[in-house]
Parts: structure tokens; C-alpha cells; sequence
């Protein structure tokens, strides 16, 4: 086991340099922890502002001078505060809904800047998403493009299309987060692509502009990139001898972060291979990124408070304050996050499973982590400021977690603890029993 002296000198696993042990405990920048969870109780989600800038900087030292357009993809993480951060830094922005885009005009975000994902689009988002003046709207399906057209039409607007395309590319990531193979819900077949842009070229109140692929998410190999790379550049070359000329290529995004000990997939690494790949093509095209995960990932922490220690003769849990409601990933895909101790102890360790108070088997965030503990004690689940509070729920009436940014010494609640009026808020008892 680490001495006190080695575990002070530690960065993270996630190997995120803003999050560090000092004096014993471990901070946020200059924050630390057990005094936010003194403060404001737990579960608590701190992020570090640093590490978002620095995340947002890999990013604009890649681009290197091209036309490149990043539009963080919201879902990951859309705190109004997190969105204005980005806002403020000239981000654009990936959404997926009306709701998300109303967050980035109300973070101070360029509607002009907004490419409008997802399969789903209703009538109301997309007379919003005109009215705002989004840049883009990435079509998946054929009746969605009709339904935009006409919705185009009677607001005497006029749509700016890309097409998302599905090249049946493997991103080989975990199946649920895969989303450019055939058998996936989104975009459009990359056979029935050049029948689909010859549509949206015919249909009134549509101007074709782009082309955009999502292939997934947690990717750590450039390949899979270079492979849709290389489907949607035919593709392109086939457009423009049928007249249809493009103005931006939107490859997605999708680059993963350091949970374990992967090795994530440098943005610099990624953009000089497509910077030569469209050189050669002689295409000088705007390229659209749409990272969520790569820049808020690793960027925050999720705080619990140790309730229980329970032995068996076949496991040891840790049962801890934070549950699947509050941090779904486990659950959901089996997620591995890092788990540091606050106040590390040098006592002898012990093999626990980390599990919440949800009724539910499925409700642990970590399993078979060595651990040394006591009741009281407080935990850090790592990586945790993508995919975390977002996908955050109600289950079992347990109110959702406050939010916390940190910026060197201050630190800002960016999202209250919610109450029981919270939790009961638009219900309603019947006069009638």
C-alpha cells in the first residue's frame, strides 16, 4: 500500500492533473473536498474549470490554423454554467433536442453555431431550431427530411440540411454507445445517400449543405475515424459530379477519455490525419467536431459519503450515499470509475463492492476496488463529468445532487440540492378518492 507521503504526490488514475492529493486530502484545483461535502453535503458533482479549459485548449491547438468548427455535444454534460464556459470560449454546439437548444440560448450560446442531431425531431423543435437560426440540421431519416421541408415551408424559412450518414463502420466501443453500424437506430444507410441528397435537393425550403456521421463514443483508435473518413469522401466525390456541392463535413465526435488505463485518442492525433486525408482530395471543406465526453469527462467528480461497511462470507460492501440515480453508467453499461479516498487511510485494506441505497441489484458504482475504510469516510468517483448528473433520475424519490464548478480557490454551486417540493413539483392529490 502507498505511503501518505506517495499518495500526496498522486494525480488520478484519470490522470486529470486538477483534481491532486494535498497535505493529505484531496482537492478540486485549490478547493478541498471535505470541506465542499462539509459545506453542502453529499452526493456532491464538482468540476474543475481548469480542466475544462484545458480540455476545450487540446482542441484549438490541434485545429492548427484550418476552418474547423467544434460544437460541444451537450448531452454529456448541459449545466447552464458548464455551457457557458464553452459559449464563452467561441464553442459551438451538438444538440439533440429543443430543451438543449433553449440551454445554449440561455447560457449565451450562437444559435448559429448549433448543428440539431437525433432521429426524433418533433414539429415545435424544429420551428424553434429555424426561428433560432441554427446552423444546421442533421437529417437521419427520409421522413424527416419531408416533415422538415414542410415545416421549412410554412414558416417561408429555409433549412440548412446535412445528411447523417451511417457508413457501418465498427467504432469498437460497448454496443450500447456504437452508433454507425447497420443494425443502429441513427443516420441514414450510406447506399441510400446519394437518393437522399438528390431529395433534399428537390424539396422546397431546403438548402444542402453538409455531411455528418457519428460512428460512437469512447473511442480510442483513430482507424475507426479514418474508415468513415474515407466512405463519406466517396461520397462527396459522387455529390459533386451529380452537382450537389457541400459546404461543411462533419465527422462527429465520439474521442474517449482515460477511465482505466486506456489510452485515449489525442484530438491532434485525429485532425492531421483528416487534414492530410482531405488534402489529398484537394477539398477544402469546413470540418464540424461535435466531442462531448473528451471535454468534460474527466473534468469532474462525483463526492459520496461511506454509510455503511457490510461484511458477508462471500463480498464486502462499501454502501455509500450515491446510488444509480445518481450516476447511471454502471448500471447501464457496466461502466468502470476510478475511486479515490478523500482523507486516505493507512490501514489495511479491504476488497469492496461500491453500492448505493437503490432498491435495485443493479445500484454499485464500482466493484472489487481495494480500500481502506470506515463509516463516514468519503469517496471520489472519478471521471464522472460526462454521462453523470445528465443521465441523473428520481428513482426511489431520492432527490438529484447540487453541482459545484471550482476555479482555482473559489468554487460556485451551479445547481442547488433539490427538496421534496422539487420531487413533488407538478403533482397533484385528487379531490376525489
Amino acid at each position: 500500500m502507498p505511503s501518505l507521503t506517495d499518495q500526496q504526490s498522486l494525480a488520478t488514475p484519470a490522470g486529470q492533473p486538477h483534481f491532486h492529493y494535498r497535505n493529505g486530502e484531496l482537492y478540486a484545483e485549490d478547493v478541498p473536498l471535505v470541506w465542499l461535502a462539509e459545506q453542502l453535503s453529499t452526493p456532491l458533482y464538482v468540476y474543475s474549470k481548469a480542466a475544462l479549459h484545458s480540455a476545450w485548449g487540446s482542441y484549438t491547438q490541434a485545429i492548427k490554423g484550418h476552418d474547423v468548427l467544434v460544437c460541444y455535444g451537450m448531452k454529456a454534460n448541459s449545466n447552464l454554467a458548464i455551457l457557458q464556459q464553452f459559449a464563452k470560449l467561441g464553442s459551438g454546439f451538438d444538440i439533440v433536442s429543443g430543451g438543449e437548444l433553449m440551454r445554449v440560448m440561455k447560457a449565451g450560446g450562437n444559435p448559429g453555431k448549433v448543428v440539431f442531431s437525433g432521429v426524433g425531431k418533433e414539429v415545435w423543435e424544429m420551428e424553434l431550431a429555424l426561428n433560432s437560426g441554427v446552423k444546421c440540421f442533421n437529417v437521419e431519416s427520409v421522413p424527416e427530411l419531408k416533415r422538415l421541408s414542410a415545416v421549412a415551408t410554412r414558416l417561408g424559412r429555409t433549412a440548412p440540411v446535412s445528411i447523417r450518414v451511417n457508413p457501418d463502420v465498427d467504432a469498437q466501443t460497448h454496443p450500447y454507445i456504437s452508433t454507425g453500424l447497420k443494425e443502429n437506430k441513427f443516420g441514414i444507410a450510406i447506399e441510400s445517400a446519394l437518393e437522399t441528397y438528390k431529395l433534399a435537393k428537390q424539396l422546397p425550403g431546403l438548402n444542402v449543405v453538409g455531411v455528418d456521421c457519428h460512428i460512437g463514443s469512447q473511442i480510442t483508435e483513430v482507424s475507426p475515424y479514418l474508415d468513415a473518413l474515407d466512405k463519406l469522401l466517396n461520397l462527396i466525390t459522387t455529390l459533386t459530379t451529380e452537382g450537389i456541392e457541400l459546404h461543411h463535413l462533419d465527422l462527429g465526435g465520439g474521442l474517449g477519455i482515460r477511465y482505466d488505463d486506456e489510452t485515449p485518442l489525442a484530438p491532434g492525433v485525429l485532425l492531421d490525419a483528416v487534414f492530410e486525408k482531405l488534402a489529398q482530395k484537394g477539398l477544402k471543406l469546413q470540418l464540424v467536431l461535435e466531442p462531448g465526453r473528451s471535454l468534460v469527462g474527466n473534468a469532474g467528480l462525483l463526492i459520496t459519503e461511506v454509510q455503511y461497511l457490510k461484511h458477508t462470507d462471500d463480498k464486502d460492501f462499501a454502501i455509500v450515499d450515491a446510488g444509480m440515480n445518481d450516476l447511471m453508467r454502471p448500471a447501464l453499461y457496466e461502466a468502470w470509475h476510478g475511486v479515490l479516498p478523500i482523507r486516505p487511510r493507512m490501514t489495511q485494506t479491504h476488497v469492496y463492492d461500491v453500492v448505493g441505497p437503490v432498491c435495485e441489484s443493479a445500484d454499485w458504482l464500482a466493484r472489487a476496488r481495494a480500500l481502506a475504510l470506515e463509516e463516514g469516510d468519503l469517496l471520489a468517483i472519478e471521471s464522472a463529468g460526462a454521462y453523470g448528473f445528465v443521465m441523473a433520475g428520481h428513482y426511489n424519490s431520492r432527490p438529484r445532487a447540487a453541482e459545484v464548478l471550482v476555479d482555482g480557490k473559489h468554487w460556485d454551486v451551479i445547481r442547488t440540492r433539490e427538496t421534496f417540493d422539487d420531487l413533488i413539483r407538478g403533482e397533484a392529490l385528487l379531490d376525489r378518492v
